[in-house]
């Protein structure tokens, strides 16, 4: 199976040089991604609206990728604030609650003062969670 690149549209995938996402067999790869509405090109200001469309730009990837977020096997979680960390905890219990997969949080700065949580995930298609 060819390697598929997956782009969400996004300019900073063209300006930077790197895909939403890139399937390899099973495996995908999803970038570390923001809460940007990459159709608006618009970000909340809210950590917890920014966290929530996180997951939807994740799972348009996956989706397109054949996947589903029940196949994500590991998600590392990146905020400025490690005080904001345990305000998303709702959000990420909501989508990966049941999935449960292996997780890690590192407090970092992000490349845009307005981005407040970005989210990297890996997924293995028919994983079976």
């Amino acid at each position: 199976m060819a390697r598929q690149l997956i782009s969400s549209g996004s300019t900073f995938e063209q300006e930077i040089g790197y895909s939403r996402a890139v399937v390899d067999g099973d495996w995908i790869f999803v970038s570390g991604t923001t809460g940007f509405d990459y159709s608006k090109m618009s970000i909340s200001d809210d950590l917890v609206e920014q966290a929530e469309q996180c997951f939807k730009n994740i799972q348009q990837a996956l989706n397109e990728a054949g996947a589903s977020l029940t196949d994500i096997v590991r998600v590392t979680y990146v905020l400025p604030d490690t005080a904001d960390f345990p305000k998303c905890w709702p959000t990420f219990r909501k989508y990966l609650g049941q999935i449960r997969p292996a997780a890690m949080m590192i407090a970092a700065g992000l490349s845009d003062p307005r981005m407040r949580i970005e989210i990297q995930v890996t997924a293995r298609r028919n994983s079976g969670a």
